[in-house]
Order: C-alpha cells, then structure tokens, then sequence
C-alpha cells in the first residue's frame, strides 16, 4: 500500500487488509513514495479512524518504498496516479511494472479513480477514505 507520505492513506489500507485476511497467508505493508515522514507515526486522525473499526495501526511507522519492495510484494497498490508515476519511476522490469495498480481500480475497474488525500481536510475525509479502502480491499482479498 503507498500513498505520498505513509500517514494518512497507506497505513489505513494496510491496518484495513490485514485486518481481512490471514497473516500467516498474506504479508501486508505500507510506504511512501517521499520522505518527509519516515519513521513517524501514522496521523493522528488515521488511526482514530481505524481505531473506531477496531483496527490498530498505532504502531506502524512511516517508511519510504524502495526499489527492494517489487522483490517483496506480489502486488503494490497506489492512491493515486502521482504514487503510481513515482513508484513505475523505480520499476526495474515489465515485471515491476505490472505488480503497480491503482487501488480503486479494484472497485471501479480501469476509472482510474484516485483516494483522495485527507491530510488537509477533517476527519470527515478520513472516514470517506476508510469507506473506499475497506471496499477495496474486500475485492483485493477475493482477487488473491
């Protein structure tokens, strides 16, 4: 899961899918495609959020995606097409490539559409973006 910045977007998704599926089956991780937060805490209102779902994601801390994350992953989903165009910069192959996909997409096949970034906004953004990532992710999980 990659947004920009590994607060706000990302680490949802991943408290969201983890909270899905079997750790023991699927490993789930986030990353920002900047650095501006690396080692932080998610944000605040990010894991209120999740924390309201009874999801805990407190203890993830920011971290930026690096090239390594297309040997780690089978699949890479990204917010929004500014992390998409980022995260193909660092593609080694066709092979990298093809693991990129637009998270939404998932719910709206080829829109294209875009989780908006809820940083700036209230905590009503963030309650929208948990709705998106949850859908999301429950067809993720029928996809693998």
């Amino acid at each position: 899961m990659v947004c920009l910045g590994n607060i706000c977007r990302s680490p949802l998704a991943q408290g969201i899918l983890e909270s899905k599926v079997d750790s023991s089956q699927v490993k789930v991780d986030s990353a920002g495609t900047a650095n501006y937060h690396v080692g932080e805490s998610p944000d605040p209102r990010s894991v209120a959020t999740a924390r309201k779902y009874g999801i805990d994601i407190s203890m993830q801390r920011g971290r930026q995606f690096e090239v390594e994350d297309f040997d780690r992953f089978d699949l890479i989903y990204v917010m929004d097409r500014s992390n998409h165009r980022n995260v193909l910069q660092l593609a080694r192959s066709e092979r990298d490539e093809a693991k990129v996909k637009l998270i939404l997409n998932e719910v709206f096949p080829e829109e294209n559409r875009e989780v908006p970034d809820p940083y700036y906004g209230g905590d009503q953004g963030f309650e929208h973006v948990y709705e998106l990532l949850s859908q999301a992710s429950d067809r993720i999980i029928e996809r693998i």
